[in-house]
């Protein structure tokens, strides 16, 4: 149970979640699932319902969907354990059904600086000249909408993560949309950003 300001993530999740009036939540469990188990049970403490996917091996997140029995009957909102944000989980999931998408991913912009000046060649011909250049690309957030259709695209005990089930997707023509999200969002699966959580 990775610890946030004193608290395990995946509580901080659930709470974030259940203000916005989420009350069914399933986790994925493999290594040390059981000691997840032991904290939360069956959700009772926290007031919501939590049900467990038990991996007998590492499926990935996508391929951990492949367990659900029985599978939703409605779109539905996946996230990683190790990423915390002030997400509004219900506009993501409006978002997805206002797009008629079949996965929805949330995106973040990244930029990152190039720590010197970059210098433009053309042969051994210098053409130009860019000091420290900033470059800005959207990252994949870790949270997503799904439709429980896309979970056919998946078989039990089959590895698969995310960018795989929705290429899966787009290869069946199926409609796949970006959410920009603008909210803080740390991926504390990464030591500097666990570091900076647990100063928050």
């Amino acid at each position: 149970l990775l610890p946030v300001a004193g608290k395990p993530m995946l509580e901080h999740i659930i709470e974030r979640a259940k203000l916005e009036g989420f009350s069914r939540f399933v986790l994925a469990i493999h290594y040390l699932g059981h000691m997840i188990e032991d904290h939360f049970g069956n959700g009772e403490r926290l007031g919501v319902q939590i049900n467990y996917l038990r991996e007998q091996s590492p499926l990935g997140t996508a391929g951990a969907l492949g367990l659900l029995n029985p599978r939703p009957e409605a779109a539905f909102v996946v996230t990683n354990g190790d990423v915390i944000t002030d997400i509004r989980y219900g506009e993501l999931l409006d978002f997805h059904i206002r797009h008629d998408a079949d996965a929805t991913m949330a995106v973040r912009v990244h930029e990152w600086q190039h720590p010197f000046g970059v210098v433009q060649t053309k042969g051994v011909e210098i053409v130009g000249f860019e000091e420290k250049p900033v470059a800005r690309s959207h990252i994949n957030a870790g949270i997503y909408a799904l439709e429980p259709d896309a979970l056919s695209l998946l078989s039990t005990d089959d590895h698969c993560d995310m960018p795989t089930l929705f290429e899966r997707l787009q290869a069946k023509a199926k409609r796949t949309v970006a959410y920009p999200m603008h909210e803080p969002w740390l991926d504390v699966g990464r030591s500097d950003d666990l570091l900076t959580a647990n100063k928050v």
